[in-house]
């Protein structure tokens, strides 16, 4: 019987191995998940932040713009890109004030507007998601607002408190955010920049934080206190009514409709604040960090960032349509099937944790995981580029039905010059001709094709592609480096550029006052193997001029302390666009922003007295052909002057399985996981096709096994059967 149980037992393991979900072993999801309507995605670094005051990253954002619902949002399909309402029922309304408070006519001099206040009027009938904060007894009152001690012993997670309730979201919970923009607990990244312009916010901060130290306490906990903000005034906030409130700002700021689609500026209950401000919240960390409540279209109902986040449809969304218009092209490529369609489509939203690369790769073209990236690994396995350097699939992704999108990036990565320095910098002719010729001489080109797999566009001035007021084709190019050669920009030859030397005093990069090699310093915090070659590649750009480059390599605390106090000569930056509006990247180049003793953001010390003079005119005006004008002087003064060699604005790549509807890369808005549709049975189809179980190796090892030890067992039997005989 020995051997019947063996190969009984060999044989269980077999069949043991059977279908893990469509027809496959190696499905790391639930079967009974087979034919979900979900979405699986992935993270490699836990979220710091889903506060909406407190966050103000990218991982971040990924879950708490599903979640809030700030007054603006983007159009999703539309390019440039265009604010339509969200939480809004309609686009705020504006009025300019003069100090007496007199109301302005619309077309007045932006320097006579000492106000303006924007009017924000709310959707009726929007519900929050299920959450215990709201729940109530009987009697009206909140059933986890003032909990003891001891009720805390079953207490591990959100989902262990077993009322819910929702309530309907009114003007005053936008008030109360905006309150907690200057917490003293909150540190709000974003506070320095409000306290500029939201009247009324930097006073409200310090009445604040003189309440906590007092130790003041507005409402009674049993075991902790809270700062109860509806007790607090904001001078420049309003509440008007049940779903109207003001906001009103020092000058004249068009940005701050921008800042309007950002989860600062969406609505809070004053009841989170209540619920989770309770000493043993705190103590489980059960906190609105952690557990965000908003009323977008998802929530977020699972948070273990050591495997898991899980965002679930919000039962409560407000009814929001897919857009009926789009771009020409998008009806084509398929963007509008779904419009008028009611919002989200998807039920689920699954991000696993995965740290390495080639796993989660391997796992996206197995299908379970519905969209990639492209690392630098599998990018030759993803994308070939054809001789004109266009990106184009392998037949190994065309094959599996994978589709690729690429959108440029609104962000700028340049070399910049420090324009403090007695050598390369300042505004003479002399260094002008220097800066020029050097950003002839090095070829982001070929930077982009060696380091980025071609995914970057070489920049042509400081606003990337789409960016209002950018330029398209020859407007758009930089007459400086460029010539329009064959409809497209083509680098200088490098004989300009040695031209410009001479004419500098720099023939063959030999300085014509000491008769000695110039010798440039790149000031940079990268460092190790994976730098070196980049590093090397820097100084052969600079050695086609006969100019001797000096790396010199610090930690990235001593290359800020350099960047602060000047004594950088040329470095390496970058800027991610904050919102679409070209004062987000002409702002670097203004001079007063100068990082050099005023802490600014213009790395480069550039301080031109006529690109300030026409940024001041510029920076606040509403968009059209005069203010596209100015950009275009500002631009090609900055192009002229060189403070920067204007490197590129990175290309993002993405991969999608054709189960996977309505994919239009956005690069401002975060909250586009609404407009995304899967088709769930062809992804099943698809997976079970993909990873069919090859089971011959494993009958192979069992009929290995049985040759082995059927002998044994059969020798086995001999003796017992003779020991049997001699009984």
């Amino acid at each position: 019987m020995v051997w019947r149980s063996i190969f009984l037992i060999s044989l269980l393991s077999l069949v043991s191995c059977g279908d893990g979900g469509e027809g496959n072993w190696n499905n790391p999801y639930p079967k009974a998940d087979r034919l979900a309507n979900t979405f699986y995605a992935s993270f490699d670094k836990r979220p710091k932040h889903l506060d909406p005051a407190q966050s103000y990253s990218s991982n971040e954002y990924e879950f708490i713009a599903n979640i809030y619902m700030p007054p603006l949002q983007y159009h999703y399909l539309k390019r440039p890109y265009e604010l339509i309402p969200f939480s809004a029922a309609e686009m705020p309304s504006v009025r300019y004030l003069d100090d007496a408070g007199k109301t302005l006519g619309k077309k007045v001099a932006v320097n006579k507007i000492a106000f303006s206040e924007y009017t924000i009027k709310i959707r009726k009938g929007i519900q929050y998601q299920p959450h215990p904060a709201f729940a109530k007894n009987a009697a009206g009152e909140h059933l986890y607002h003032d909990l003891a001690a001891k009720q805390f012993e079953d207490i591990y997670v959100l989902a262990d408190f077993s009322e819910t309730s929702t309530r309907e979201l009114i003007a005053q919970d936008y008030v109360y955010q905006l309150k907690r923009l200057a917490h003293p607990k909150l540190n709000s990244p974003i506070f320095g920049i409000m306290s500029d312009y939201i009247v009324g916010l930097p006073e409200l901060s310090k009445t604040l934080s003189a309440a906590y130290k007092e130790g003041v306490k507005t409402v009674e906990l049993e075991n902790d206190f809270y700062l109860d903000l509806r007790k607090f005034d904001l001078e420049g906030v309003t509440l008007v009514d049940r779903y109207t409130y003001t906001i009103k700002i020092k000058g004249k700021y068009p940005q701050l409709a921008y800042w309007m689609t950002l989860p600062f500026f969406a609505p809070m209950p004053f009841e989170a604040e209540q619920f989770y401000a309770q000493a043993g919240m705190v103590d489980k960390n059960i906190t609105l960090d952690w557990y965000p409540l908003g009323s977008g279209p998802y929530m977020l109902s699972v948070n273990n960032p050591n495997l898991q986040m899980v965002m679930e449809r919000n039962p409560n969304y407000m009814d929001e349509r897919y857009p009926s218009k789009g771009d020409p092209g998008d009806a084509e490529a398929g963007l509008l099937v779904d419009a008028g369609k009611s919002l989200p489509f998807m039920d689920k939203i699954i991000f696993s944790l995965e740290r390495e690369g080639i796993p989660y790769w391997n796992k996206f073209l197995q299908g379970y995981y519905d969209s990639s990236g492209i690392s630098s690994d599998s990018f030759d396995q993803a994308v070939s580029i054809t001789t004109q350097g266009d990106p184009t699939l392998t037949d190994a992704m065309e094959t599996k039905g994978i589709s690729l999108l690429t959108a440029i990036k609104a962000s700028t990565y340049y070399t910049g010059f420090n324009m403090m320095d007695p050598v390369i910098g300042g505004l003479s002719e002399r260094a002008r001709k220097l800066r020029r010729a050097i950003a002839i001489a090095v070829d982001y080109e070929e930077y982009i094709s060696i380091f980025l797999n071609g995914r970057g566009l070489e920049a042509q001035g400081p606003l990337p592609p789409g960016m209002y007021g950018s330029r398209e084709g020859r407007k758009g190019m930089n007459p400086y480096v460029y010539d329009w050669l064959n409809g497209k920009p083509k680098r200088k030859p490098l004989a300009v550029a040695q031209q410009l030397l001479v004419e500098a005093g720099y023939p063959n990069g030999i300085d014509t006052k000491t008769g000695e090699q110039l010798i440039l310093n790149l000031d940079t915090a990268a460092t190790g193997p994976d730098a070196k070659s980049q590093l090397d590649w820097w100084r052969k750009q600079y050695a086609k001029l006969n100019i001797e480059l000096n790396i010199r390599s610090t930690d990235y605390n001593r290359f800020q302390d350099k960047m602060q106090n000047g004594s950088a000569q040329i470095f390496e930056w970058g800027w991610n666009a904050d919102y679409p509006d070209p004062e987000n990247f002409m702002f670097l180049l203004y001079g007063p922003n100068g990082k050099v003793g005023k802490g600014g953001v213009n790395s480069a010390n550039y301080d031109s007295p006529e690109f300030n003079k026409l940024f001041e005119k510029m920076k606040n005006m509403d968009n059209g052909a005069q203010r596209v004008a100015l950009i275009d002087k500002m631009v090609n003064i900055a192009q002229k002057d060189s403070p920067w060699l204007w490197g590129l604005h990175p290309k993002s790549f993405s991969l999608h399985h054709d189960w996977y509807h309505n994919i239009k890369p956005h690069v401002m808005a975060n909250n586009t996981l609404k407009y995304k549709r899967i088709e769930p049975q062809l992804r099943a189809e698809k997976r079970g096709a993909w990873n069919k179980p090859i089971k011959w190796p494993l009958y192979a090892m069992l009929g290995l096994f049985i040759l082995i030890v059927l002998p044994g067992v059969i020798s086995y039997r001999r003796k017992e059967h003779g020991k049997g005989g001699m009984r």
